[in-house]
């Protein structure tokens, strides 16, 4: 059965057909939540907020092929983690001076496996990684980050620098440096 008739069944009413849509797409969506969300069980729990949202919205959805509706869901997985960490009151803008003294090496991220930096994306504070995700991975541009987190483009810009240059840092010391921002 291809998506289509899916979205048809499950909009009939057909659990069966939202169950066969969950478990297609539900590995996806996980991965997409556990960057935003660095606590296994709360990126489940987001997931599975996300696709009620999907499956009670679906009515209002016009199907044109498979990648639309991807980018759909996609979208209202971001939508989810960025309220759930808005509502935990855990986002927060690192400041200025605690990445001021931060260099960059500009091909360190060149030579690391998906794997690693994934690791490494998770250890970021949340601003910062909410901010990489945003426009590294889903390719925001910083005017439409700039609205979802309520903050100005010159400081979406200032998160992602900061972001790079930290995650780069991480891997040269090992975390020494980020735990000790961690504390400040």
């Amino acid at each position: 059965m291809n998506i289509a008739e899916l979205i048809t069944e499950v909009r009939g009413g057909s659990t069966a057909a939202e169950k066969c849509l969950f478990d297609l797409y539900a590995a996806k969506m996980l991965m997409i939540c556990r960057r935003y969300v660095k606590n296994t069980e709360d990126a489940e729990e987001v997931m599975l907020d996300g696709f009620c949202n999907f499956f009670k919205n679906l009515h209002s959805f016009n199907y044109q092929h498979d990648a639309a509706l991807l980018a759909w869901i996609k979208r209202i997985m971001i939508n989810q983690c960025l309220m759930f960490l808005r509502k935990k009151n855990v986002f927060t803008i690192v400041t200025e001076a605690a990445a001021e003294k931060l260099s960059l090496e500009e091909d360190l991220l060149d030579r690391l496996s998906a794997a690693e930096i994934f690791q490494h994306i998770l250890q970021l504070p949340v601003g910062y990684r909410t901010v990489f995700n945003l426009h590294v991975i889903e390719g925001f541009g910083h005017k439409e980050i700039a609205e979802l987190l309520a903050v100005s483009e010159g400081t979406s810009k200032s998160q992602l620098s900061k972001a790079k240059v930290l995650l780069q840092k991480m891997l040269l010391n090992k975390g020494g440096n980020y735990a000790r921002l961690q504390q400040k």
